[in-house]
């Protein structure tokens, strides 16, 4: 009986983690418009709906009416299973997020791996999304994303063990506990270039502007999804977006605090804000982000293809060794408080 409650408990937890992020990956797409569009002095979506808020239903009513066309000499069952993989590893990285103290779905030790090898696998749905299509574009841009995937992923692993070095964890929970003190011992100030590096890391790892060479349209059309169109193409939207929310919510829980109050160690701030749930404070730092990917996309033109080849391999991956170097050295010697022995 006991096991059934919890194989319950469990499956309720997903679901209400599914739709949440359903819902969101929904309105992050009218938010984008918005944001985008009062950034151009445009009014964005708003007429389906009061002020436009049921744009991203009509978007997914219009998605799900068109028809699934699968390429005549494309490889029918991979081109399907594709895009499964890529939605299937976005959602999966979300079962280690720790919302709160106490709100977790798999408060695992190595929680920091199991989100690193879930980023990483979702480029083979990219891969096998633009072989299975049999389309020299679709290829051109897959290859494009897994030369730039491989290359992000090696600074964002260094900028990872930088944070696992200074909490002496793989927990995020535990990661978060060590950033107790407010704002000055959050990750972000000690180890500031690997914050750095991880969040340029995060955006090329999503394929989001400028890195989105991937889906260059003024080059190759559309990418390794040229061939995709209504279910098929949503679910690789839905994957982005998610992804999306998966690298910001990361971010705050490795550098900021996750859901920690930024007012701790302050006795009368700490004590005005008591009454705000730990989970509204990561949402809030996640959302930060999620605006910083907008305000990027509509500030920065598309590098070039040597360019995101030249900022991955010799500036991001370098700086990552010498302040993994850095690190190990006030580890090791005691040095400041967010590295002493734990």
């Amino acid at each position: 009986m006991e096991g059934l409650l919890l194989v319950i408990t469990i499956v309720a937890k997903i679901i209400v983690i599914v739709i949440a992020l359903l819902l969101s990956v929904a309105y992050l797409t009218l938010l984008e418009r918005k944001v985008i569009g009062f950034m151009q002095t445009r009014i964005g979506p708003n007429r389906v709906g009061p002020l436009g808020l049921a744009q991203p239903f009509a978007d997914v009513i219009k998605l799900l009416g068109k028809e699934i066309i699968v390429p005549t000499a494309s490889n029918r069952y991979l081109f399907v299973f594709a895009p499964v993989i890529s939605i299937g590893t976005a959602l999966a990285g979300w079962a280690v997020i720790p919302f709160d103290k106490t709100t977790v779905l798999a408060n695992i030790n190595a929680g920091v791996l199991y989100s690193l090898a879930m980023s990483s696998l979702g480029v083979y749905g990219i891969l096998i999304a633009g072989w299975a299509s049999n389309s020299k574009y679709a290829m051109f841009g897959a290859l494009r994303a897994a030369a730039q995937s491989i290359s992000y992923e090696i600074a964002m692993g260094f900028a990872l063990v930088g944070v696992m070095m200074a909490a002496s964890s793989l927990n995020f929970q535990t990661i978060i506990e060590a950033q107790r003190g407010g704002i000055w011992h959050w990750y972000w100030l000690p180890l500031f270039p690997l914050f750095m590096v991880y969040w340029i890391s995060g955006i090329a790892e999503t394929n989001r502007a400028p890195f989105d060479v991937a889906e260059g349209e003024t080059e190759i059309v559309a990418g390794f999804h040229v061939e995709y169109s209504g279910t098929t193409f949503a679910l690789f939207f839905l994957a982005e977006y998610a992804s999306m929310i998966l690298i910001s919510a990361l971010i705050a829980i490795l550098f900021l605090g996750g859901w920690l109050s930024p007012f701790e160690g302050i006795p009368l701030l700490s004590s005005l804000f008591a009454f705000v749930p730990g989970s509204a404070w990561l949402l809030a730092k996640t959302g930060f982000f999620i605006f910083c990917y907008l305000w990027i996309r509509a500030t920065f033109p598309r590098y070039r293809y040597d360019q995101i080849m030249h900022l991955g391999w010799k500036v991001l991956i370098p700086v990552t060794i010498v302040w993994i170097f850095v690190i190990s050295m006030a580890v090791h010697f005691n040095v400041g408080p967010w590295f002493a022995v734990r």
